[in-house]
């Protein structure tokens, strides 16, 4: 896959932007977001343009233009354009367009072959004037598998320049032991232990299977006369989920006397509710008409999982400020102060009913759960790891606002980076659930959680491709009041269900044990 960006901005630009080889004009830009609705964020406007001034600000802010995107990371290559840029009648132009696109897929084509330095430099010599050496594009089978790794190695490597990452001799060391030590591990366990006990258990099969044979004339009678006496075996019930003991913690506004009013109330009648019922007993949930109230991310961490079997991992691993953008650095680091964190995205290994799975989750606490370049080191991170020990991956999404604007492109392409680790493991055959809560919008829902063959959503949740301002600010018109309702998202086909929140634990235990097949991580 070949990209040519013109002009291009947020999710739509990324769509085509996961591509071997990434071309841009060099009069053209590539952004998270124009300038326009960069300044209208900033400067917090409901209504109305925002001021010229600060358009040109965040023009300059967001590093848009083509020599921006290359000293980034986020292009490969840059195509001259006439000093005012191209035209619809600039042949010259679009002839040599056509030459950078055959050149970078023969680029491509050769890298995957392994050809030789000499083969590149004589691509290298070809002009729109001399253009005569010939590639065959068409790919084996073998060819096709090293084309797709070699994508994802590229997008693996993209912008981890952006991200903190613990380091010194001690910490590298011990983090690839970690790694090797884990990898060889499951290889073993899996590929020789698992696959042994397969061939003895299809051979105890096949015997059996043959003996049946030989037995049937005496078993059929026998089965027949028990059956008429017994009855029929019934089929086993699912299995239920092991209750856990009761929990000790409780949510600062839990310890709050006094009542709150159901936001449903004049609809369905609600009675008003005490506090520290909603927030224990009734888990954020009217006990009338299944509102949903926010709850803390903790509050999952602690009434989901198995008691202490939460372990958190890659904390180190922090949010910056890689385009220098104005006033962002004082923002992350009160965020930090706040709420502990250094990034909106919490990795974890955990058990559901004594089921091991690894989790990732992305919090409305630090940045409104929006996602830059450490959000996405540490997702691919985590389902990495999911891979390596054949364990489902659950994506929490607490919430999220989308890709993180003041990060600019190096946040855009976090999208292909995701969605090339998705791709890489479901393909391995790992169980990818993702759960939507509260209000979850933009770039990652159009990407790498959109990609998970499982979604679910919590009652009350507001899902969408876009948030409610945004949509006003592009269409004029404001979306419907129930526009980014679950019930619309389910009717869509989305997501697969809506799940109330006093029932995830064991919504979450079932779907572990029945979706999927047998090839799938999930035990």
């Amino acid at each position: 896959m070949i990209s040519f960006i013109s002009e291009g901005g947020s999710g739509g630009a990324e769509a085509i932007g996961l591509a071997d080889l990434r071309l841009m004009a060099e009069k053209g830009y590539y952004s998270v977001i124009s300038p326009e609705g960069a300044a209208a964020i900033v400067a917090k406007l409901r209504d109305g343009r925002p001021p010229r001034e600060l358009v040109e600000k965040m023009a300059k802010a967001l590093k848009l233009t083509a020599r921006d995107n290359l000293e980034l990371g986020t292009i490969d290559r840059i195509i001259p354009e006439p000093p005012l840029g191209a035209r619809k009648k600039d042949y010259e132009f679009f002839k040599r367009l056509k030459i950078e696109l055959i050149k970078a897929t023969d680029e491509v084509v050769l890298r995957t072959r392994g050809f030789k330095t000499f083969t590149k430099h004589a691509l290298s010599k070809q002009t729109t004037d001399n253009f005569s050496y010939y590639v065959d594009w068409e790919l084996s089978e073998d060819e096709k598998e090293i084309l797709v790794e070699l994508r994802y190695e590229k997008y693996r490597k993209m912008t981890q320049w952006a991200v903190v990452i613990p380091k010194g001799l001690t910490h590298t060391l011990k983090e690839k032991g970690e790694n090797f030590l884990r990898v060889l591990g499951n290889e073993f366990k899996y590929r020789i232990l698992k696959s042994g006990q397969k061939t003895f258990k299809r051979l105890i099969d096949d015997i059996l299977s043959e003996s049946s044979v030989l037995l049937k004339p005496v078993s059929d009678p026998v089965k027949t006369v028990y059956n008429l006496i017994v009855g029929k075996k019934v089929k086993p019930k699912l299995p239920t989920i092991p209750e856990e003991e009761e929990v000790v913690y409780e949510l600062p506004v839990q310890l709050e006397d006094r009542t709150v009013t159901c936001p449903q109330a004049e609809k369905y009648g609600c009675p008003d509710i005490w506090v520290p019922d909603l927030y224990g007993e009734f888990c954020g949930v009217c006990p009338s008409c299944g509102y949903h109230f926010f709850l803390d991310y903790k509050w999952y961490l602690n009434n989901v999982f198995d008691k202490g079997s939460v372990k958190f991992f890659d904390e180190g691993i922090a949010s910056t400020n890689p385009l220098n953008f104005e006033g962002h650095a004082e923002k992350l680091k009160e965020d930090r102060k706040r709420t502990g964190l250094n990034s909106a995205f919490l990795s974890f290994t955990a058990k559901v009913g004594g089921i091991s799975v690894v989790c990732g989750m992305l919090v409305a606490d630090f940045r409104q759960g929006t996602v830059g370049a450490a959000e996405g080191e540490k997702f691919i991170r985590a389902i990495q790891l999911a891979k390596i020990t054949r364990r489902p991956f659950i994506m929490f999404v607490h919430s999220t606002g989308g890709i993180r604007i003041q990060e600019g492109t190096v946040g855009v392409v976090q999208m292909p980076r995701c969605t090339m680790a998705v791709r890489d493991y479901v393909d391995a055959g790992g169980l990818y659930l993702v759960i939507y809560d509260n209000n979850s919008y933009a770039g990652p829902v159009a990407s790498f959680l959109g990609s998970a063959p499982y979604q679910f959503a919590l009652k009350s949740t507001r899902l969408g491709f876009a948030g409610p301002r945004v949509i006003h600010e592009t269409t004029g018109q404001p979306p419907p009041p129930d526009y980014h309702s679950a019930e619309n998202a389910l009717r869509r086909g989305h997501i697969q269900g809506i799940w109330d929140r006093r029932e995830l634990r064991k919504r979450i235990f079932h779907a572990l044990l029945t979706m999927g097949g047998k090839n799938l991580y999930y035990r």
